[in-house]
């Protein structure tokens, strides 16, 4: 009798381990930028349990910067990345087969302080302006595309440059080092914080030259394999993020919450964040094809193949809707 309990003991511990692991949800990893704004979703995703509430389990690999991710999506050590979908783009163009779920439409702008006395972009001619990025990066581009149709000059060649690394752009601003300075918009908020204000958002610069500033840029990029063979994983990615998105918009304690990453230095700068995010939130509803065609379009015009490599139009099936 003894031997029948402790066996049937053994068969039901058997049985309730295995039923465990059966339940476990599927694992979703991730390559982030470390201390990026993505983090700031991610970690309530996980603290709230919002992944295992639309069924995975989210895993994120911090890395030091954005070709760092695309190196480990690439390399299959990740299923997904955050990156635009200009490079899902170029990937599908390139025969490789990459999915977008949109993040955030959030942009930056071009910035001054305001005893410059600097009132248009016309005023920059002659002035050093301070870029986050390179020669390539999309804000720039699409300032120099405004400058030359509602100014008629040219940005680049009326100005001096100086590119560098966002928060080195920030400093450079903030100390006067630049005349005007162009920086993503979570620098921005912290230049917004310090005195300096917006002269042109790029958001506004697209909206002039027929673009439409709701198409978001940034989002998760997941394998093409990924979403055919689990399509409930990318869905839940989805779900979670909206969720997390509502959370954040909604619950003030869910900000304060990730504040000691946020590298916010004062109550000014961290109001600005919140607000920055918050303003960046895509709509709910498919992304517009239309729309971003024409955005990879000028792209395409202003930064040739080194910014969108051969991809000449859209590539069907770039961004993913539920």
């Amino acid at each position: 009798m003894k031997h029948t309990k402790f066996g049937l003991w053994v068969g039901a511990a058997v049985l309730a381990l295995s039923a465990g692991i059966a339940a476990a949800e599927p694992a979703l990893k991730l390559a982030t930028l470390e201390g990026g704004t993505v983090s700031w979703e991610l970690d309530t995703i996980t603290h709230y349990g919002l992944d295992e509430a639309h069924g995975f389990s989210l895993e994120v690999m911090p890395v030091a910067g954005k070709d760092a991710s695309a190196v480990a999506l690439l390399a299959g050590e990740v299923d997904g990345i955050v990156t635009d979908w200009f490079w899902v783009a170029r990937m599908r163009a390139e025969g490789q087969d990459f999915r977008f779920i949109p993040y955030s439409k959030a942009v930056g702008g071009l910035m001054v302080h305001p005893e410059s006395g600097i009132i248009s972009l016309a005023d920059l001619k002659g002035k050093k302006i301070g870029i986050a990025g390179g020669p390539l990066d999309k804000s720039w581009l699409i300032l120099r595309a405004w400058a030359a149709q509602q100014g008629g000059f040219d940005l680049a060649a009326e100005t001096e440059q100086v590119f560098g690394a966002p928060p080195l752009i920030m400093q450079a601003g903030l100390s006067g080092d630049v005349d005007a300075a162009i920086n993503f918009w979570h620098f921005m908020a912290k230049m917004e914080a310090g005195g300096m204000t917006t002269l042109l958002p790029v958001a506004q610069a697209a909206k002039d030259l027929g673009l439409d500033p709701e198409t978001p840029l940034l989002g998760y990029v997941l394998r093409g394999e990924t979403v055919d063979e689990h399509p409930e994983i990318a869905k839940g990615l989805a779900d979670a993020s909206r969720a997390a998105k509502d959370k954040l918009s909604a619950d003030p304690e869910a900000f304060a919450r990730l504040r000691p990453v946020m590298n916010a230095k004062s109550d000014a700068q961290f109001e600005a964040l919140k607000k920055g995010f918050v303003e960046g939130i895509p709509a709910n509803a498919p992304v517009d094809a239309e729309a971003a065609g024409r955005m990879l379009e000028l792209m395409a015009k202003l930064g040739g193949e080194k910014l969108v490599g051969p991809v000449t139009e859209l590539p069907a099936g770039t961004f993913l809707s539920f």
